[in-house]
């Protein structure tokens, strides 16, 4: 368990809260109300250049012919940049973590994906003089037929989207069409169930709208280096991302943010950083990318729409039962963050709620819209909503106070997650008693005297149970989509440790290393079509929680002869630079 290190961030952080109900001045707030916070735009060069670029008109057309000539002739072009220029010109954000394929032209090539995706970029010694060329330059386009919606994106002989992803779904480790989750059998409880409510619930784009639009300065410094003024959220991802494109080594790039003014996570995605270190690079002068309102409102990376089915199975007294949770996360053109949002979305199911018997299906799918980003919550804020809308109608339905049906079915201390962990520090219960009391909401005797901390983590509420398993004794294999179930995992039986702690490996902070990390049992080997190996059932069930192993061995083999013996880990190689701690993959990376 790593914890906060107290004696050095005594300042930053005060454990008694007491600035909770009191007025609190920011520290940047004297800066913005007396004019004097610098943001990257009130850097002024010498010489400065700007930039602008020519966007496709067309939601998908392949381009037939650029004629950049007229545009390159213009007064006061100093360079047009086509995506022959680009040194690497194609990237995905989460490369810099190895997730994912690079598939976004930093200027188009071949084909355009959405509608203003960059295809020429124009530099010039004022603005008016480059939005002047810009309109110089003539591109012929040949239309191809464009798909919007996300279900039929995945339907076969939609028309391909991303040439990185031809069957438009972001793959996963290059095997999987999109998050799978299983827990129990839930069309069995969806059978027993007294009632059973399905709805289904789209969520649209949303735009930031910040005051300040995306954009960055960027400039040659003596050194042979290039310093860059922006209001990135993420100043190394933008770094890293531009280091990556224009190929020059990080640490000829001086990024300074600081000052963002508004964000919302609307400003992760690099959108103007490579191209103006690009033209500061050919020109030899600084450049100055600023999106226009226009171009920031129509393209600037809205937060993504979802579609979100919810099935749920209930009993009369109002126990849920059974939760089906299917969604489709439109990226747009090309993938940026909808593949990280899906895998948070996933990691929320079912919601603050322990039912017994949970699947779900989290689709990422690409369509001919401008690509989708992070927006305050991401893969959470909308399937939430989607989750306590149904849980107004479920309780409804079962002709209960809505306060006391989500006390009634909330998590508590010690409950087995569907994820195969335990619900730790759960206070939901507690969070409905305040909320009923402060706007005189009438709970019961018997809803008051509840507690997160009271129920949990006892019989079926503690307990793996016995989940159904798709081909081969698989889930989220493409050749097993569709595919009917099979077996069944046993009761208690698992892949994964239930409590999987983040570790260090190679600590150089006094603390030993961990001899070992968590890790998975593989899978049983494939076998003719029909039930699951003998092995898979004769795993034996997880010892309880409090004398669970760091993880548990593979399956045995069904034949009978002894495993071979496992070898220690190595110890980590030596490596520079410190240790991080990655949200994708919930483990430590260097």
């Amino acid at each position: 368990m790593l914890e906060l290190r107290k004696d050095l961030f005594a300042d930053e952080r005060d454990d008694t809260l007491n600035v909770v109900g009191k007025s609190v001045q920011r520290q940047d707030m004297p800066g913005h109300v007396t004019a004097r916070t610098r943001f990257f735009d009130d850097h002024a060069f010498d010489g400065l250049l700007h930039l602008k670029v020519v966007r496709s008109p067309h939601p998908h057309a392949r381009i037939r012919s650029i004629d950049v000539s007229a545009a390159a002739r213009a007064p006061g072009v100093k360079r047009v940049l086509r995506a022959a220029d680009v040194p690497v010109n194609k990237n995905t954000l989460l490369s810099l973590i190895n997730f994912g394929k690079d598939d976004e032209p930093a200027l188009a090539v071949d084909k355009v994906c959405y509608v203003g995706e960059p295809v020429v970029a124009v530099i010039a010694e004022s603005e008016a003089a480059a939005l002047a060329a810009r309109n110089l330059v003539r591109i012929e386009y040949e239309p191809l037929t464009p798909v919007f919606d996300v279900e039929e994106a995945l339907k076969p002989g939609a028309p391909v989207v991303n040439p990185t992803y031809p069957n438009n779904y972001f793959e996963y480790h290059e095997r999987f069409d999109h998050q799978k989750l299983r827990f129990g059998d839930v069309e069995a409880a969806f059978a027993r169930a007294d009632i059973v409510i399905e709805h289904r619930y789209q969520m649209s784009p949303i735009e930031h709208a910040p005051t300040e639009t995306n954009g960055s300065i960027a400039a040659p410094e003596h050194n042979d280096r290039y310093v860059v003024h922006t209001c990135a959220q993420g100043l190394f991802f933008s770094l890293g991302t531009t280091a990556k494109i224009v190929n020059l080594e990080s640490n000829r790039l001086h990024f300074i943010g600081g000052t963002v003014g508004g964000g919302f996570g609307g400003k992760v995605d690099s959108l103007t950083e490579p191209l103006a270190v690009l033209g500061a690079m050919l020109t030899g002068r600084p450049v100055r990318f600023v999106l226009d309102r226009e171009e920031e409102m129509l393209y600037g990376s809205p937060r993504g729409a979802e579609r979100i089915y919810i099935k749920d199975g209930l009993m009369r007294d109002g126990r849920i039962v059974a939760r089906y949770v299917r969604s489709y996360f439109d990226a747009g053109a090309y993938t940026r963050l909808s593949s990280y949002a899906a895998i948070k979305c996933t990691a929320h199911i079912p919601g603050p709620y322990w039912i017994p018997n949970v699947a779900s299906d989290i689709h990422v799918a690409y369509t001919n819209r401008c690509p989708s980003t992070a927006m305050r919550g991401f893969g959470i804020t909308a399937v939430d909503f989607a989750l306590e809308v149904q849980m107004d109608r479920l309780a409804e339905a079962a002709g209960l106070d809505p306060m006391e049906f989500r006390i009634l079915n909330a998590y508590r201390d010690g409950d087995v997650k569907p994820h195969r962990r335990v619900a730790k520090n759960t206070a939901l219960i507690e969070c409905v008693q305040v909320a009923a009391e402060k706007a005189n909401w009438p709970l019961s005797d018997q809803a008051r005297r509840q507690s997160s901390l009271v129920g949990g983590g006892t019989g079926a509420r503690a307990e793996i149970p016995a989940t159904v398993l798709d081909q081969r004794g698989q889930i989220g294999r493409p050749e097993s989509r569709g595919a009917p179930a099979t077996g069944t995992l046993p009761a208690g039986a698992m892949r994964i440790p239930l409590t999987k702690e983040p570790v260090m490996e190679g600590t150089r902070d006094g603390r030993a290393a961990p001899v070992q990390v968590p890790r998975y049992a593989p899978a049983p080997a494939p076998g003719p079509a029909g039930p699951p190996p003998a092995a898979a059932a004769s795993r034996p069930a997880a010892p309880p929680a409090s004398s669970a192993p760091p993880f548990y061995p593979p399956a045995p083999s069904p034949a009978p002869v002894a495993p071979p013996p496992v070898a220690p880990p190595a110890a980590p190689p030596t490596q520079h630079g410190a240790m991080r701690f990655s949200s994708v993959f919930g483990t430590r990376r260097r």
